[in-house]
Formats: C-alpha cells, structure tokens, sequence
C-alpha cells in the first residue's frame, strides 16, 4: 500500500502542478527519474556496510561452520562405529551428539537474528543518506518531482539523475 500511496502521490503532484498552473510553467515542469535498486548495489557506502557486515560476523560464521563440522564428524563416528561400541559409551556419545546439535542449532539462529538486526540497521542508514542526497540534488537542480522505480514503466534518460545521485555519494564517501 505505501508503494501505491507514493505513486499517487507523486502523479497527484504532478498533475497538480501542470493543471494549476499556466501552460508556459507547465512546460517547464521538472521531473527526475532515480533508480533506488541500483544505487543501494552500486554505492560505495553499500559496498563498505558490506564489508563492515563481513568483519564484524565472519568470526562467528567460522565458529558455527567449525561446529557443524565437528558434528558431522561425530555423526558420522556414530554411524560407523555404533555396533562395536559399549551401549555405555555409545549412549554417552548420542547424548553428547543431541546437546551439541541443540546448542548448534541456538547458535545459529542467534547469528542469524543478529547478523539481520545489524544488516537492517546498515540498510536503514543507507536508505536514509540516499533520501537525503536526492533530496538535497533535487534542490539544487530546481526539480518538482523525483520518481523512483517504483511502479514505473518507463523512464527516459533525459530525466534519470541516478549516476548524479551515484557521483554525490561517492564524493560524500571519500571525503
């Protein structure tokens, strides 16, 4: 509903602003196509909050692959070894197998809890600094209505400010 309350707003606006106006203003209407996807892919400061992401989880990923191994191994110790083993130790082993599965299968869904939480957090952000570079671009160029891909068809060139929106991040991300 929010992506169809946006277009509607958007064409209300333009209408809005080619209808209440006289046809000399109406032709000098400007309107700008940004594409939201690509710049969230191609930007920099994606690029960097994934490679922050990567940092900050990789050393747990490490551990749970270790242990899912180590699992494995035990599984397979358990498959292979089951019949010459004492039903004592064998039973110790399937205990030990059942705690360390649980405790892997915790772990995991806490990784994977904290690695959306902070993958949202990152994403926010960038939304947020796009919103703001647009805006600010759209500003200085005098436009009336910037659309974004959402919902539309078509869009040519003439009015796409993507690569602009793009070339201001990449100026913000190096200062």
């Amino acid at each position: 509903m929010n992506r169809k309350s946006d277009l509607l707003k958007a064409v209300v606006l333009g209408i809005a602003l080619l209808a209440g106006s006289p046809a000399a203003m109406a032709s000098e209407a400007r309107v700008a196509f940004v594409n939201i996807n690509f710049i969230m892919e191609q930007s920099p400061q994606a690029e960097a909050a994934l490679e922050a992401l990567e940092r900050e989880f990789s050393p747990r990923d490490a551990e749970l692959v270790a242990e899912r191994d180590a699992l494995r191994q035990m599984q397979e110790r358990l498959e292979r070894d089951a019949d010459v083993m004492g039903a004592e130790q064998r039973a110790e082993l399937e205990r030990s197998f059942r705690n360390r599965s649980r405790e892997f299968k915790r772990a995991q869904d806490m990784f994977s809890e904290d690695l959306n939480a902070r993958r949202n957090e990152e994403l926010g952000r960038l939304q947020r600094l796009v919103q703001n570079v647009i805006l600010e671009l759209a500003q200085q160029e005098n436009l009336d209505v910037v659309v974004t891909e959402r919902n539309v068809l078509f869009a040519s060139e003439r009015i796409n400010i993507t690569e602009r929106v793009l070339d201001k991040l990449r100026e913000q991300h190096g200062r």
